[in-house]
């Protein structure tokens, strides 16, 4: 587990990042780190307001990376906190531990309790951290968000049902985060123990501690996490005590207002040829091919992500909307910008796209400046999200109205793309309803 920093008594350079948790290379990142990674990493990040005073008590912000916990770091620049604390928001964001370091167990570990998620160790320490500091920065504890995109979403989802965590948030938003197992598997504390003697067959845990960090970094990578040797987050009955959606339907969750929400293309079309997409339908085949290609003029891109978007993280998302809505406020989302350069193949926004609108640092993303379209669509986004930060709405004076999902209706959803925003229909109804039938069915 995460141990508290030795004190320091010499004044210390605090103006530059720390460095990223180890990890090897993911070249085609959308988000790619600029530090270099290092076993040193348990840093976090704080931007305030200009003029911020200690005891302002303005609400805070604390953001939470996604890499498919392998990947990713605080420092990519469309991470950057500098548009929240243009608006009144103290921004954190924070460096958890990853791969092996972060998520592992090992027989050579029964003394201490096999094994653990430790990256998820490392951001309830950074939450605690916060509770304890974060005042002196003019920001006050008892109003923080918590967010996070893809991985970082997943850990919204730990966080909201974790006893260690309870107390520490007054909010959440979750981008892209799933909400069932089939988005990322949750192998129980044997399971993970089992991966962990493939990687490293016989060893005690002071062999395994001696182990060469490129040794334990290896190739892991988003492009191999897949591999034996390694299972990722685990059921520890500590932080995670099962899958997100069962939590939210049991009321394990906090019941703290909520922003949830995926891309129109949040889809990983690891296959894409479209016979082999619709075999993997099994019995619902032809179903799947009327629901996804009717007219058998979609690409085998555009089919291999909407199927893998719906499974993943689209209808995850709504089920956790429609689980947690009747307890406490939920706001749903879908973000269809037409993101220039890949909406067009992909059929919609991709994954991860919609952080640079929520961040308002489209001019730090990688590729084209922003367009006057996209720059509109981040001031609008944007705002949404300081509006949920300050009040726990996104509604605001100018904004399209927002309805919390239990006033709009289960089939709605409030769609930010290239005409605005509006609470509309959800135009994919048909195409979630069949990815829940298979999902509560149990079909891959």
């Amino acid at each position: 587990a995460p141990q508290p920093a030795a004190p320091w008594s010499a004044p210390r350079d605090a103006t530059h990042y720390g460095a990223d948790c180890a990890q090897a290379p993911f070249p085609p990142d959308a988000a790619p780190i600029r530090t270099t990674p290092s076993e040193d990493c348990l840093y976090l990040n704080v931007w305030q307001p200009a003029g911020t005073r200690a005891g302002a008590r303005l609400p805070v912000m604390v953001w939470i990376h996604g890499g498919g916990f392998v990947n990713g770091g605080s420092s990519p620049a469309i991470y950057a906190g500098d548009s929240f604390a243009r608006d009144g928001i103290v921004f954190v964001s924070l460096n958890y531990r990853l791969g092996r370091y972060g998520f592992f167990a090992h027989p050579g570990l029964k003394a201490e309790g096999g094994g653990g998620n430790f990256g998820y160790l490392d951001q309830i320490a950074a939450l605690k951290w916060v509770q304890a500091n974060i005042a002196r920065f003019g920001g006050d504890p008892a109003h923080v968000t918590i967010a996070g995109e893809s991985a970082g979403g997943m850990s919204m989802h730990m966080l909201l049902q974790s006893p260690l965590a309870q107390g520490l948030f007054e909010q959440a938003i979750v981008e892209s985060g799933g909400g069932r197992s089939r988005t990322m598997a949750q192998p129980t504390i044997a399971t993970s123990a089992a991966a962990g003697e493939v990687f490293a067959p016989g060893l005690d845990a002071a062999a395994l501690r001696a182990l060469p960090a490129a040794t334990v970094t290896g190739d892991l990578s988003m492009m191999t996490m897949a591999k034996p040797g390694y299972a990722g987050p685990l059921v520890d009955g500590r932080t995670i005590l099962g899958e997100p959606l069962a939590a939210a339907k049991n009321g394990l969750d906090a019941r703290v207002p909520v922003l949830i929400g995926a891309n129109s293309a949040d889809g990983f079309p690891f296959v894409t040829d479209k016979d082999a997409i619709f075999a993997g339908f099994g019995a619902d085949a032809a179903e799947a091919r009327q629901i996804y290609d009717p007219t058998n003029s979609a690409s085998g891109l555009q089919v291999g992500t909407a199927t893998t978007a719906d499974a993943m993280m689209i209808e995850p998302a709504r089920a956790i909307a429609r689980a947690l809505a009747p307890r406490q406020p939920v706001y749903y989302y879908r973000f269809a910008f037409p993101v220039p350069g890949a909406s067009q193949a992909m059929g919609g926004a991709p994954h991860a796209s919609e952080i640079p609108y929520a961040f308002d640092t489209l001019a730090a993303r990688t590729g084209a400046g922003p367009t006057a379209a996209e720059t509109a669509t981040a001031r609008l986004m944007h705002a949404y999200w300081v509006n949920f930060v300050k009040t726990g709405t996104p509604d605001g004076q100018g904004l399209p109205a927002w309805p919390k999902a239990s006033d709009s209706g289960a089939d709605r959803v409030q769609v930010i793309d290239a005409k605005g925003a509006r609470s509309q229909a959800d135009p994919l109804t048909q195409r979630l309803d069949f990815a829940q039938k298979r999902a509560e069915a149990g079909t891959p």
